[in-house]
């Protein structure tokens, strides 16, 4: 294995397109991915927490991974999520995108039975050796209810294999270790998920965004990257503020936590990048809120 290129800059952990519970909207995921690539990020992350991947069927993951690859078209790196309660399809998959031309795997640690740190620790060990490409560790206790501790961390940077962390945990002082410990190692990346904590993560030392606004909005969230790593703390001040107002206006049109996900996907389906429909046991917007939506997106000169 090549030692992995360090990751800078955004990349959106993409939507997966569907046209219903379990087919993919093809034409939707191509358009998708030229937005993004045309809005200059640095990457494509598929199959993570905004792709939905863990309710996918392991047979629509493969395709996502096949077109995405496809599409993308070795323009970006494309990173795709390997999570699953079985270690065999995690590897399995990983195996599947490096066939396809991905670039790097991501997972979370695996969910339904916590592992202790020890246990943790074991199957990361376990995971790398398995692993055809490199692995950034995907910190996500919200959802997965247990954390990539930093003794871990530490532990993983004598793993040739891993070349970074995504954290999703919104806890600052953590992702500030997180940094201190990467310095250890100049081939690592330390991303931060929630956009709300992506200029202010890039202005202290991490390395970028995996932001699921960019989905909707790439040049904006590029924009601001590229101002919080020069340290123009003006500029990263106005372009913050407007990340915040798109985050406000696309997150809290429904009110429980997949409105977040039904919420991107409305706002591309309505601006006409792809279909919005959800895996189960989700449903996409219906009206009022789709109404809703159009009326915020117009509102912040997202839709005419």
């Amino acid at each position: 294995m090549q030692p992995p290129q360090p990751l800078r800059g955004i990349i959106p952990p993409l939507v997966t397109p569907l046209r219903d519970r379990d087919t993919l909207d093809t034409a939707g995921l191509e358009r998708l991915v030229e937005h993004l690539i045309s809005g200059g990020v640095s990457g494509l992350f598929i199959l993570g927490t905004t792709g939905e991947g863990p309710s996918l069927s392991y047979r629509l993951r493969r395709e996502l991974v096949q077109l995405a690859c496809k599409f993308a078209n070795n323009r970006v790196p494309v990173l795709t999520g390997i999570t699953d309660t079985s270690f065999t399809e995690s590897v399995n998959l990983a195996r599947h995108a490096a066939d396809c031309g991905a670039t790097h795997v991501v997972t979370s640690a695996p969910y339904y039975f916590p592992a202790a740190p020890p246990e943790m620790l074991e199957y990361v060990q376990d995971l790398v050796a398995e692993m055809p490409l490199p692995l950034f560790l995907y910190n996500m206790p919200g959802l997965t209810k247990v954390s990539f501790e930093l003794d871990l961390v530490r532990r993983a940077l004598d793993m040739p294999g891993i070349c970074g962390v995504k954290d999703s945990s919104c806890d600052m002082i953590y992702f500030h270790r997180l940094i201190e410990v990467a310095r250890q190692r100049a081939d690592w990346s330390v991303l931060v998920g929630p956009e709300e904590l992506t200029a202010e993560a890039v202005l202290l030392g991490g390395h970028g965004g995996i932001n699921g606004g960019a989905n909707l909005h790439p040049r904006l969230y590029v924009d601001m990257y590229h101002a919080a790593a020069a340290q123009d703390l003006q500029r990263t001040r106005e372009l913050h503020a407007q990340v915040m107002s798109l985050a406000g206006a696309i997150y809290t049109v429904g009110r429980h936590k997949s409105a977040i996900i039904k919420g991107i996907k409305c706002a591309l389906s309505l601006t006409g990048v792809c279909e919005d429909h959800m895996a189960e046991p989700f449903h996409r917007f219906r009206e009022p809120e789709r109404g809703l939506m159009r009326e915020r997106l117009m509102a912040i000169g997202l839709l005419a």
